[in-house]
């Protein structure tokens, strides 16, 4: 991985070894049963592959279209362009693509496999809300991402999740509760593929969702380094949350399946699902931001 002036994080670093590490263990086990009861995932395996490699080679175009982003010019958006030429030139990495998505839903994201394929993604809702420094802190978050390369690892790691949920489909398409060579006292295999691919997904789902959390805290603290504004970025993540909270339930709704890939979830209101969220809470990103702000001043 190229070096950039982003600040390092270990934590990150052993978070993302550890849950890749945790995650392999757990796909060995899960193909281990499912071999045992004479599953032949080999199409599966084929099929979730594909799907891998496809998100992490297209990750950034994939991202895009699906978020109705395009990329611009720097005639088009030069002062956006030229908050990004002034980040890379401090941080020391190649300038990311810079797009643009026609939303009222105030967020960013930053997507790639790695620094050269790289593109940030602002929406218009974002940039009609900040100013210029709140701006710059939000773009320093999301490029951090880009330099640590947390966004390859997700990918890699939601492999097991889309695995398991490949063979949950086929055994529910499959027939459910079948047993083993059409004999009724044989093993229920399609109940057994059910109940170890819901506790693959399950499992993944949470290790994906805790290396997630602090993946952003990781960005926020890497950004507010770089810029040496904390505060701004504090505004920032403030003024993007109250405003997502008056945003119609019903829009929120078509921008949720993206909450991994933005800079502030898309959520309306509390609920128990914000225990499985993809970012901790603003509250604890607030609280990091002040022992940053508190860190520089002396």
């Amino acid at each position: 991985m190229s070096r950039t002036r982003f600040a390092p994080d270990r934590g990150l670093t052993t978070r993302m070894v550890t849950t890749m590490f945790l995650l392999g263990l757990l796909y060995v086990a899960f193909m281990a049963i499912l071999i045992a009861v004479g599953v032949r995932a080999v199409v599966v395996l084929v099929i979730a592959a594909g799907f891998l490699l496809v998100q992490y080679f297209l990750s950034d175009k994939i991202a895009l279209f699906a978020m109705h982003g395009r990329e611009v010019s720097p005639q088009e958006a030069p002062e956006l362009h030229g908050i990004i030429d002034r980040l890379s030139a401090m941080a020391d990495m190649p300038k990311p693509r810079v797009a643009i998505a026609d939303s009222d839903v105030p967020n960013a994201f930053a997507t790639g496999r790695n620094q050269k394929n790289a593109v940030v993604c602002v929406t218009t809702g974002i940039l009609r809300r900040l100013d210029a420094q709140e701006l710059e802190g939000v773009l320093a978050h999301e490029m951090s991402h880009v330099a640590h390369r947390d966004v390859a690892v997700m990918t890699i790691a939601s492999f097991l999740g889309v695995v398991a949920g490949l063979m949950t489909r086929f055994a529910l398409y499959s027939g459910l509760g079948g047993r083993r060579g059409n004999n009724n006292n044989g093993p229920p295999v399609g109940l057994i593929i059910l109940l170890v691919s819901g506790i693959a997904y399950a499992v993944s789902f949470l290790l994906t969702r805790a290396l997630s959390r602090y993946r952003e805290l990781a960005a926020d603290r890497a950004g507010a380094l770089l810029t040496q504004r904390p505060s701004a970025l504090a505004s920032a993540l403030t003024k993007v949350s109250g405003e997502i909270a008056r945003i119609p339930t019903r829009d929120l709704r078509e921008e949720q399946a993206f909450n991994a890939f933005y800079f502030a979830p898309a959520l309306s209101g509390q609920s128990i699902a914000s225990l499985f969220s993809t970012h901790p809470s603003l509250e604890r990103r607030l609280a990091q931001l002040s022992k940053i702000s508190a860190e520089l001043g002396r």
